[in-house]
């Protein structure tokens, strides 16, 4: 199995998700997890199936305004935050736009979004799995979120998780099988 794992990420809380699904799924086959910016369409075309990932920012994906908010705030003096290294590229939003339709791949959503109900705080997975379907991906499985404290930090034992988590969707795809 390939598996193109693309994430957005402006405080590396999604990207270090990204890397450790990858971690869960490397053993079931290649993994390549890779920034929106470089997912190209031929690694779309690649992978047999497609986690797409991204921060929850507004209760929904992240919009050229909450990404400028976003490296606004990681400017600001003793802010604690720090911009992830590929924060600078394009967002989610804007790689769906570009996406052609495809055929005969799955997907799964996920994302990070801050500890609390996430009828207070939404779901970026939401929109992720709407755009997939949209774009022609069966979607495999729920989306997954993985928790992030008030300081954009994400909670203790979340990485771990991301693994069992994708361990979990490993186990699906080799019962579908």
């Amino acid at each position: 199995m390939k598996t193109l794992i693309v994430y957005e990420s402006l405080y590396g809380n999604t990207h270090a998700v990204a890397t450790r699904i990858g971690e869960g799924l490397a053993a079931r086959g290649e993994v390549r997890a890779v920034p929106v910016h470089d997912a190209t369409a031929d690694l779309v075309e690649w992978a047999d199936l497609v986690l797409v990932g991204g921060p929850t920012h507004a209760h929904g994906l992240t919009s050229s305004s909450s990404r400028k908010g976003a490296r606004a705030a990681a400017a600001k003096p003793d802010s604690g935050l720090h911009l992830d290294p590929d924060a600078a590229g394009p967002g989610l939003r804007d790689w769906f736009k570009g996406l052609q339709k495809v055929q005969g791949k799955q997907a799964v959503a996920f994302d990070t979004r801050l500890d609390a109900a996430a009828a207070l705080t939404g779901r970026a997975s939401h929109g992720i799995q709407r755009r997939l379907r949209s774009h022609g991906f069966a979607i495999l499985a729920e989306p997954g979120s993985f928790l992030v404290d008030k300081h954009n930090q994400l909670l203790a034992g979340e990485e771990d998780r991301a693994t069992d988590w994708a361990g979990r969707l490993a186990d699906v795809l080799s019962a579908r099988a």
